[in-house]
């Protein structure tokens, strides 16, 4: 049998990694310009922010030149030279920000990744692993956030160690929130339009929800069925998400969002009608203007044509007085 040290699960559990936006954008620009090298390689960088204890808090990063054997997982090349000066130098930006762990683009882990964070052991005393999936395609959070381990066996053999998940959140400031906004308005797709766009997101979003739902109901009923031990705190957490839901069978509820709901319909309605109006005006004084110039040319050909008249009128009087 095979336990992990009381100590380290203590003080692990109920950490949570909460990586920030500006975070995400630099690892994807770091693998994006070392994909044009070689699409098949991984990026490695150093994540700073501050260890709270239960809450590490990954603000910014920097990435760090690495190589590695495809061939071999045990041969691999990390300048730790890089780091220091790196290190010196953030330090003068922000203070307050330190080393707490590093990141790979994974997107799995990788046979080496335990002998890099012993490595980076000489300047993180707790150094939290991060895998930042560049190139995601199922719905859900692009990060996994480990810490390493050691499992301890019965038999009173050597210690082998291994690397333990814990939960990760995407959190950002207001400023980071605005930055990231614009930042996408920048790289939309100009072929593609602005509801398309937002339908898109919309039934993305939903995937989203319908599959933390499922899992959801699939915790649930492996509870039921004693597949799994009952959580207490996370019960709890369900319990307040549901208390949060509004009772749809009350009358009056179901009154004031009927209330609602006719109120925005009709502000959309109002909205529909007056860009109508606008419409069929833009259209009726196009008309008007399209009328007045052509009758404006139809004066002006109209004055040139008797300008011409009368002036070969001058000229046949003229001929005989002449002649």
């Amino acid at each position: 049998m095979v336990a992990s040290s009381a100590e380290q699960l203590s003080s692990l559990a109920g950490t949570t990694v909460i990586v920030h936006p500006l975070v995400l954008l630099s690892v994807a620009d770091h693998h994006a310009r070392s994909a044009a090298r070689s699409s098949n390689k991984r990026v490695i960088g150093i994540l700073l922010g501050q260890d709270n204890g239960k809450t590490v808090n990954v603000a910014n990063s920097f990435g760090i030149p690495f190589e590695e054997d495809e061939k071999d997982p045990k041969t691999w090349f990390l300048d730790h030279n890089y780091i220091e000066g790196m290190w010196e130098m953030f330090k003068k930006v922000n203070a307050r920000e330190r080393m707490i762990g590093w990141y790979h683009s994974g997107p799995k882990l990788r046979a080496s990744d335990q002998e890099i964070n012993d490595l980076l052991k000489r300047f993180i005393a707790r150094p939290v692993m991060v895998i930042v999936d560049v190139r995601q395609q199922a719905v859900g959070i692009p990060t996994d956030a480990y810490f390493a381990v050691e499992e301890i066996k019965d038999d009173g053999s050597e210690t082998r160690k291994t690397f333990l998940h814990v939960p990760s959140a995407i959190e950002a400031e207001e400023a980071e929130e605005i930055g990231v906004e614009h930042l996408l308005r920048d790289i939309k797709d100009s072929t593609t339009t602005t509801l398309s766009t937002r339908i898109s997101n919309q039934l993305a979003s939903l995937r989203g929800l319908q599959s933390r739902l499922l899992e959801i109901r699939d915790y649930l009923k492996s509870v039921a069925s004693g597949a799994l031990p009952v959580n207490h705190q996370i019960v709890y957490h369900l319990q307040d998400t549901l208390n949060l839901l509004p009772d749809l069978d009350d009358p009056a509820k179901t009154k004031s969002f009927t209330s609602n709901t006719n109120d925005q319909l009709l502000v959309v309605y109002l909205s529909s009608l007056a860009r109508a109006v606008i419409a069929l005006h833009a259209l009726v004084d196009n008309k008007a203007a399209n009328g007045r110039a052509e009758l404006q040319e139809r004066k002006g050909e109209s004055k040139a044509e008797d300008s011409q008249t009368k002036k070969g009128s001058k000229t046949v009087e003229m001929n005989p007085s002449k002649a």
